[in-house]
Parts: C-alpha cells; structure tokens; sequence
C-alpha cells in the first residue's frame, strides 16, 4: 500500500502530465482562432517581453538567495516567476487571438539567427513546462535532493527561455505593424 508522500507525488505527476499537454495543445488550437470584431492587442509584445526579461532577472536573484540559504525569498520569488510565465502565456495568446502572426523581416545570415533563436525558444518552451512543475512539486513535497537535480536542469532552460524571448522580440519589433 502507498504512503501518504507516494500518493501525492502520483497525484502531482498525473497533474504535471496533463498540464503538460494541455498547455501547448490549446495554445496551438488558440492561435489559430482569431476574435472578430476585437481591436488588435498591439500594445501587448513589449509588456510580454518585459514579463520575460523580469522573469530571466528573478530567476537568477532566487538561485542567488537560495545560494545564500535564504529558503523563504527563494521560495517566493520562483512562486512569482510561475506567476509571471502564467501572465506571459495568457497575453502572447491573447495578442495572436487579436493580431496576426508577424514575419521576420530580416535577410541572410540573421534570418538564420533569428529562426534558430526562435525555434529553439519554442521548443524549450514546451520542454520547459513539465520540468518547471516537476521542480516545483519536489520542493512542495519537501523532497529537496530531487528538487535541487531538477532546478539543475531546469533552471538554464528556463533561463534561456525567458531571454530567448525578449531577443525574439527585440529582433522582430522592428517588423511589428502598429
């Protein structure tokens, strides 16, 4: 018979996987819908931008405190970077529901640049969702060791997805129609 601990690791992984699924599943179904008769959320990719750029600065502040011994700040910072990748997704998926998809205008080498910037943006972000819940459920369950083998791999992606994304739209901000 499971133990109380083993019951709710199963309960969060169940959770953890379906979550993981859903996510990127609606998001594709979603930015395929477009709202009629709804002005364009133009003004949403910097403020998403600027969500990830705090999100990459919170995450190496709460490495930083947790490295100090500081479990509470720790704990409340990567609370509020889950928080703020929530924001993110509701608005990039509001602002494609609204606006349509902008294309790179640049040429060369730097299309080259900027597809292998955003593909690799994407696809860790996809990745990025299960390990963020998996991390955060090892701590919630006070299984500190796993959490601290998970936050080793999830922290840098994570990392790289919150400044992949701000260097995607710094690159195609140029090309947005306003």
């Amino acid at each position: 018979m499971m133990n109380e601990l083993e019951q709710k690791e199963k309960k969060f992984n169940r959770l953890i996987t379906i979550v993981s699924i859903v996510i990127p599943l609606v998001v594709v179904i979603l930015f395929g819908v477009k709202l009629p008769n709804v002005a364009p959320l133009s003004f949403l990719p910097p403020i998403y931008a600027s969500v990830n750029g705090l999100t990459a600065i919170l995450l190496i502040v709460a490495v930083m405190a947790i490295k100090n011994g500081n479990k509470k700040l720790h704990q409340q910072i990567m609370v509020t970077c889950i928080g703020l990748s929530l924001a993110f997704l509701v608005m990039y998926v509001a602002y494609h529901m609204t606006s349509d998809s902008t294309s790179f205008g640049g040429e060369g080498l730097i299309k080259y640049v900027y597809l292998f910037i955003l593909i690799t943006h994407i696809i860790l972000s996809v990745v990025i969702i299960p390990l963020v819940l998996i991390t955060f459920s090892k701590a919630y369950l006070q299984q500190f060791e796993a959490h601290r083998k998970f936050a080793k791999i999830t922290f840098p992606i994570w990392l790289y997805v919150a400044i992949t994304g701000v260097v995607v739209y710094l690159m195609i901000s140029p090309y947005y129609a306003y």
